[in-house]
């Protein structure tokens, strides 16, 4: 059931494969860290697979069972990789740009599982940092998604009740973080995750962002 909707204010996005495709720069990080420790190099298709809880999380799925101290050297080569080669590849989404900036009117902000720091960074080298008037990363609150702590924190800030607002993203763990704290959820299929991920999202988005501005004008907002 949707939820009782007042007249959108806020809309609370997650990042990666929601407004950018960072699955690339991800995969060349992971596999600047895997190989030489002894792992198999992973495909672009199996890092999507794994990401969205978290880069410690996705170590951890990567590496399986083991040592903490192999674990901690391959999270330390990712992260020198990651942080000097994050945008090398990474690009919006289509239409992404165009669609921030025919949402003017609202108040809008990224709730990303990538650690803030690297979020903002990767937002600014693309030139979409300005778009945000919040972005939070998996390290800003006491909780990361699928936890409602971080829609809950820009829901405060923003003095906006739930019903005024929506969560965007490409996975179940958004539209969890979402339902948990009364918000809209809205679940694009162009992302990370299929299709059948997001059947608990309130409204889906097939192939570009844009088709937002069609929900929110059905939705009176």
């Amino acid at each position: 059931m949707i939820p009782e909707m007042g007249k959108i204010r806020l809309i609370m996005f997650d990042l990666d494969g929601t407004l950018v495709d960072s699955s690339r720069d991800i995969t060349n990080a992971l596999n600047h860290a895997l190989v030489p420790c002894g792992f198999k190099p992973v495909s672009v298709e199996e890092t999507v697979r794994l990401v969205g809880e978290g880069i410690t999380r996705l170590i951890e799925k990567a590496t399986g069972d083991a040592s903490a101290a192999m674990r901690d050297e391959v999270l330390r080569r990712f992260m020198e990789f990651y942080s000097t080669h994050l945008t090398d590849h990474t690009r919006p989404y289509p239409g992404v740009t165009e669609t921030l900036g025919r949402l003017w009117a609202y108040r809008k902000a990224v709730i990303s599982n990538k650690r803030e720091e690297l979020s903002r960074r990767l937002l600014s080298d693309l030139g979409m940092e300005a778009h945000f008037v919040h972005i939070l990363g998996s390290d800003s609150t006491t909780g990361k998604k699928p936890s409602p702590v971080p829609v809950l924190t820009v829901l405060e800030r923003e003095k906006v009740n739930a019903d005024s607002a929506l969560m965007v993203g490409d996975s179940d763990i958004d539209i969890e973080a979402g339902k948990r704290a009364g918000v809209v959820t809205v679940g694009v299929c162009y992302g990370y995750r299929p299709p059948e991920a997001l059947k608990g999202a309130d409204f889906l988005i097939g192939e570009r962002l844009s088709e937002l501005l069609g929900i929110l004008e059905r939705m009176g907002g």
